[in-house]
């Protein structure tokens, strides 16, 4: 059997705090990247009396669904053919105006430019955090798992370390983050 390693504290001062306190920075300006490239809302300061109305429609489905329970058979069936009835329905959309709504989504240009601002503020600090965390931190055994795992673990923990004869427990540096 493998010797026990023994896990410096200078580990932990030195990789461990550091990545820790870089991934909370980045979270914090990546949230604020995005709240910085959000398009601004639209220009109609109150919302439309439609869409209020089927949200509500919406909430009191819900909450039918949910209570559902505590009422009689007869009433819940009742009330559920009130709001899913196929012709008069409450919640009964016609295709029509599925497949409108549908194409005005998908017509938006800003939707799609929002889609690409929120990838781009995502993958950009993600790349680059990994290749500072592959540069500097690599190949350090940062952490041990207090209770013992199987073989299949060791591509997820130990990345970065290529030796077969460290215990499955220990988890390297780039495996942290």
């Amino acid at each position: 059997m493998a010797e026990e390693l023994v896990l410096d504290t200078a580990i932990r001062d030195w990789v461990l705090v550091p990545l820790s306190v870089v991934m909370v920075l980045i979270g914090v300006l990546r949230y604020f990247v995005s709240k910085l490239m959000r398009s601004p809302p639209s220009s109609s300061p109150s919302p439309d009396p439609k869409t209020v109305k089927e949200g509500q429609v919406v909430i009191r489905a819900r909450s039918l669904r949910t209570s559902s329970q505590f009422i009689p058979a007869k009433a819940f069936k009742a009330r559920k053919l009130y709001y899913t009835n196929g012709e008069s329905g409450l919640l009964h959309v016609p295709k029509e105006d599925a497949q409108k709504a549908q194409a005005a989504m998908f017509s938006d240009p800003n939707m799609a430019m929002d889609m690409m601002k929120k990838n781009l503020s995502m993958i950009v600090p993600q790349t680059l955090t990994f290749a500072w965390v592959n540069f500097f931190f690599s190949g350090f055994v940062a952490a041990k798992i207090p209770f013992p795992l199987t073989q299949r673990f060791r591509g997820m923990l130990q990345n970065g370390i290529d030796l077969s004869t460290v215990d499955v427990s220990y988890v390297s540096s780039r495996s942290c983050y």
